[in-house]
């Protein structure tokens, strides 16, 4: 129990001390997964610019981890610094610019479905109940 309690303290001590870093200018990645960028540091809250010119307060708990300047522009800008491992993967951005690598590209581009077009009253069922539908005796 002695162990569980120690361990516990030591972790919040560390947090404690990775927020005490934060300083203008630091990139931080929030508990909810956002980054951004510290532009003040209060005692107990920090503005931070989520993107630029937009700037919001959090409280000081709420940031969950404070990254060093390459880490922070690798996640955020892409960046990845000096290739120095050759791999070619590495060269490209950890995040997409855009969604279009979340879209697969038609088969054919001149194909659109018409959906102007009505159902015909053949396609209806005979019966008056939707496909599937029986009677429940």
């Amino acid at each position: 129990m002695f162990l569980m309690t120690r361990s516990a303290k030591k972790k919040q001590q560390q947090a404690m001390e990775m927020r005490n870093q934060m300083q203008p200018g630091t990139g931080v990645r929030t508990i909810g997964g956002m980054y951004a960028t510290v532009k003040e540091v209060g005692d107990d809250t920090v503005l931070l610019e989520v993107a630029p010119g937009v700037h919001a307060v959090y409280a000081k708990n709420a940031v969950g981890a404070v990254l060093d300047d390459e880490e922070y522009n690798r996640i955020v800008h892409g960046d990845t610094g000096s290739d120095t491992d050759g791999d070619p993967e590495s060269d490209l951005p950890a995040v997409p610019d855009d969604a279009s690598s979340l879209t697969e590209p038609a088969a054919d581009a001149d194909a659109k479905p018409d959906l102007t077009k009505k159902a015909d009253a053949d396609d209806a069922p005979k019966d008056g109940k939707a496909d599937g539908e029986t009677d429940a005796k």
